[in-house]
């Protein structure tokens, strides 16, 4: 069981659920047990439009003994998929004779009588029984055991039914619907009795939230609050027990060591070798050369208080390399050290296998934890609030699924001392995050009863002070910084994982916005007389005691918020009239500077007066909800939470917008944007520091001993100048940073090939680029048999070209999609990958972190190096003020995202692929070399746009395709 439940859960847990199996024979549940169905189907596929039923299974429960079964084959009217017959052992010849379809689910409804059914992931068999005609008639009360094992048993790491079932020891799952339903037969009780261990009181809470809302679990939930009927559920009291499990004593702060005891490079060398920890990770493990050398690196900047910017090749194996030493720097010296990574996909990676391997193959075990957003933590109060809340539940699909997520969270949150959302299974697409979570600028803190030990945010930072590994992402690192080091545990070791993207992050947390659509929020949270938190407040207190002195201080708030709103209205509309006079290149969003010219000219001043006035209301608005707050919080703190959090959003926008109106402060650049494709909102000014790196140098570096920056992409050529600067460790002591470049474990050459069109007319000959890019495109589509992904640097370009070759590739077979406005792109991806023959054309979000291995992606096209646009506002102010700008940061930056574009083809060591340039530049231009120069190949193939098809074809041939 142990090994069954996620990392951390309280031994009281663990325990309860151990003994379950055996509770669960003589336990009794009366009238929810008596004529339930279990059902379980086979189906041709997973979706229900293209599928077809061949299985269905069911058994008639009556407390513990199943006294009737129903199992039939179904004729599905088609051929069983070769990969459905391994997976079931279902043949055509077994359904040559079945009943069709509609026979079965009729013999079916028969069976069912209208009794309850319980089946594990309910949705997809209910929506293959009742595509069927008759079969809405089977059963109007369908129970998903997948969700309620997730209410049932929170701390587990799967609810899987073959899971579940060898868990506690019930028939054997086998991909057969009879055996499926002998299997949850037996997991039906254990879930019963499992809901009976949740704390006293939840049962009936859960049964009476949102009455009106039909809920299949609400039947269960009722009985079993009956039981108890007494039992009064406090999630103070609950969150309070949970966290009193033994918890291990704060690490010391590094600080405080005068150096750090570390493993010799032989002991480390030695975890890699044949037998070592590695290797009884992972079965098969081959010792690579640079996983060790980077290793030892890593080893040595410990020992010696230095840093390192490691640029490790695809393959290397670099979290592994650094996971080692870092480990042991924990274990040994009884501090905490840190991951910080750019992608959810590695930080999960980390948190979920390397992490949990590498602690079960260490004597003594080590302990980690993961700190993310705010928003992938649920909030308690709002937790509390909606539970309780008779107002209807905002969803655009079935309201049942809010109540069966915050049944999850509750049960959840009484069972763990620490967690987030990530894993448990809620239906995002149908219920509403923001009801569930709260952003940290609306976080109440200390107004907050859960602040700070039982909230799952707070909680989930002062707790990672007492473990080995904190795993956290690049954008809480940075807001920490921003911060002074009040969100994170000091912590002095880092690794800062796809460190190329590190620049753009920090600039991103650190940057200062005042948005529309933000102060539309923060004034609409906070309302007038009769509405929002004001009008809230105004209720509350009329019968108090001192109401004539609360109601004339919230008459003046609310009177001054009000001038405020309609002073930041007339701020935007100002902020959109610059949009049409100033320079930009957006094709849907303007971006503009705002630089020397802008302030003085005309525009500017005609806009000047209304952000000065805006300033001044936002000013007395402030000061008059602070008096406010402070005076009601002294007698009624629990009145004026949601008030002080407005206030507090307020005072930030007030100086955020003076900030940027004044600009005044040189370190910054200054910007406006504008949606082109609206009349009004989405407006914004920003506020982005110029220099990231001085600021890391100045606020991060002198508090860090060690920082790893690691990455596949961080030198130019060789050279590690650009990103030196970028982090700030050229400002270091020579002697403080040592960089080490490592080459890729596969081989390069013999894997990848790039093609350099080098004929493709300059874009700004529209009409002969367009032509050129349109018969390049088909040529190498159609050579390559699909599997292509075409990187575009803007949206133009890209819609342009898909108009043109979409309809010549569907003529020859081949499916393109394309990234259009609004479209989903964790769904294009997934696409992508499921289809071994589709193409895409993708703009930004698919050039870094996109990985698809093998024959799906065998050729990546860029018709255009990335540099940035001239006028983006960064780019305006260096211009201003550095004469070779553009070499020094644009040039660099466009280099680094070809890289990371290349390196979207090999993602393992059997990969093949070939990446298209399509950009004359490269061969036109001197700084060309230092595109080439820097992609692992050791050379290229410089071809004319109209051969490059046939190049192609005969590459496919040579590689045996």
């Amino acid at each position: 069981m142990a090994e069954a439940v996620m990392a951390g859960t309280p031994d009281a847990v663990v325990a309860a659920y151990e003994t379950l199996a055996e509770r669960a024979k003589t336990r009794s549940f009366g009238l929810i047990e008596e004529d339930v169905i279990i059902l379980d189907t086979e189906t041709t596929g997973l979706s229900v439009q293209d599928n077809h039923l061949i299985e269905i299974a069911a058994a008639r429960l009556r407390g513990r003994e199943i006294v009737d079964r129903f199992d039939t084959f179904v004729h599905p009217g088609v051929p069983i998929p070769e990969e459905i017959v391994r997976l079931t052992g279902i043949h055509d010849s077994d359904v040559q004779y079945a009943p069709s379809a509609e026979e079965a689910v009729a013999m079916l409804a028969d069976f069912v009588g209208g009794c309850p059914v319980i089946a594990h992931n309910a949705t997809f068999d209910r929506s293959f029984i009742e595509a069927v005609r008759g079969g809405v008639k089977v059963s109007d009360i369908w129970i998903d055991s997948l969700a309620l094992s997730r209410i049932a048993l929170p701390r587990l790491a799967s609810h899987k039914l073959s899971v579940l079932a060898e868990l506690f020891d019930c028939d054997a799952v086998s991909h057969r619907a009879i055996d499926d339903v002998e299997a949850l037969a037996g997991v039906w009780r254990i879930l019963l009795v499992a809901l009976t261990d949740l704390p006293r009181g939840l049962m009936r809470r859960l049964a009476d939230m949102h009455p009106d809302v039909p809920w299949s679990y609400r039947p269960i939930f009722s009985f079993l609050a009956g039981e108890d009927p007494d039992g009064i559920f406090s999630l103070p009291a609950a969150r309070t027990e949970i966290l009193r499990a033994q918890v291990p004593d704060e690490r010391i702060d590094a600080d405080e060591l005068p150096f750090l005891s570390m493993p010799s490079a032989d002991e480390i060398k030695a975890c890699y070798a044949p037998t070592g920890v590695v290797d009884r990770m992972y079965p098969g493990y081959e010792p690579r050369p640079e996983q060790v050398e980077m290793a030892c690196e890593v080893r040595d900047a410990l020992e010696t208080r230095t840093h390192r910017v490691i640029e490790a090749g695809t393959g290397v194996g670099k979290s592994i390399a650094y996971l080692i030493p870092f480990a042991e720097a924990a274990r040994r010296n009884n501090v905490t050290v840190g991951i910080a990574t750019k992608s959810n996909n590695l930080a999960d990676q980390l948190i979920y296998h390397e992490l949990p391997r590498l602690a079960r193959e260490l004597d003594g075990g080590l302990t980690f934890c993961a700190l993310k957003g705010y928003d992938h933590y649920p909030c308690l109060r709002k937790l509390e609030r909606l539970s309780r809340s008779d107002a209807e539940i905002h969803t655009a699909k079935d309201p049942a699924d809010t109540l069966t997520a915050i049944a999850v969270i509750y049960a959840y949150v009484c069972q763990s001392p620490t967690g987030d959302l990530d894993g448990l299974g809620i239906r995002w697409k149908s219920v509403s995050r923001a009801d569930l979570t709260t952003p940290s600028r609306e976080c109440a803190r200390r107004l907050c009863p859960f602040f700070p030990d039982r909230c799952l945010v707070h909680g989930a930072r002062r707790r990672a002070a007492r473990v080995d590994v904190v795993v956290t992402n690049h954008s809480l690192l940075f807001r920490n910084v921003a911060a002074d080091g009040k969100i994170l545990p000091p912590i002095r070791h880092w690794v800062i994982d796809e460190a190329h993207s590190v620049e753009r992050e920090a600039r991103r947390q650190w940057a200062v916005t005042v948005s529309a659509d933000e102060s539309r929020a923060i004034f609409e949270r906070l309302g007038g007389e009769r509405s929002g938190a004001l009008g809230q407040l105004v209720r509350n207190l009329a019968g108090s005691d001192a109401a004539t002195l609360y109601m004339g201080l919230s008459a003046k708030a609310t009177a001054t918020v009000q001038r405020a709103s309609l002073a930041m209205a007339e701020v935007f509309d100002g902020v959109r009239d610059l949009a049409r006079r100033g320079r930009g290149d957006g094709y849907d969003n303007a971006n503009i500077w705002i630089g020397p010219d802008m302030r003085e000219g005309d525009a500017w001043q005609h806009f000047l007066p209304a952000a000065l006035t805006a300033l001044d209301a936002l000013e007395e608005a402030h000061k008059n909800l602070t008096s406010l707050v402070e005076t009601i919080s002294a007698e009624k703190p629990e009145f004026v939470v949601d008030v002080a959090d407005g206030t507090r959003r307020l005072g930030e926008m007030l100086e955020g917008l003076s900030l940027i109106v004044r600009g005044e402060d040189d370190r910054y650049v200054y910007s406006l944007q504008v949606n082109r494709r609206l009349r009004a909102g989405g407006e914004s000014l920003t506020a982005e520091l110029i220099n990231v790196g001085e600021m890391l140098a100045e606020r991060w570096l002198p508090e860090v001993h060690t920082a790893i920056f690691t990455s596949a992409t961080i030198s130019i050529a060789g050279n590690f100048n650009h990103f030196m600067r970028s982090v700030g460790l050229d400002r270091l002591d020579r002697t403080a940073a040592k960089t080490l470049h490592l080459d890729s474990s596969y081989d390069f050459d013999e894997n990848m090939t790039v093609v350099v069109a080098g004929d493709v007319p300059d874009p700004r000959s529209r009409d002969a680029y367009l032509d050129t890019m349109e018969q390049l495109l088909v040529d190498v589509h159609i050579a390559m048999g699909g599997s292509a992904l075409t990187l575009f640097t803007n949206r133009r370009d890209m819609e342009d070209l898909y108009a043109r070759v979409e309809p010549k590739l569907a003529a020859a077979g081949l499916e393109l999609a394309c990234q259009q406005r609004n479209s989903s792109a964790r769904h294009l991806r997934e696409h992508f990958i499921s289809e071994k023959s589709s193409s895409l054309f993708a703009l930004k979000a698919f050039w870094e972190g996109f990985d698809a291995s093998g024959d799906t992606l065998r050729c990546v096209v860029i018709p255009k190096l990335p540099f940035s646009s001239p006028t983006d506002p960064l780019a305006c102010e260096r211009d201003r003020r550095e004469e070779r700008a553009w070499a020094q940061y644009a040039l660099p930056e466009a280099v680094l995202e070809v890289k990371q574009a290349a390196g979207r083809l090999i993602r393992s060591s059997s990969d093949v692929g070939v990446l298209v340039l399509a950009d004359s530049r490269l061969v036109t231009k001197g700084y060309g070399k230092k595109f080439l120069n820097s992609l692992p190949t050791s050379g290229y193939q410089r071809i004319e746009s109209a051969q490059v098809g046939r190049y192609l074809e005969l590459w496919r041939h040579a590689h045996g395709e």
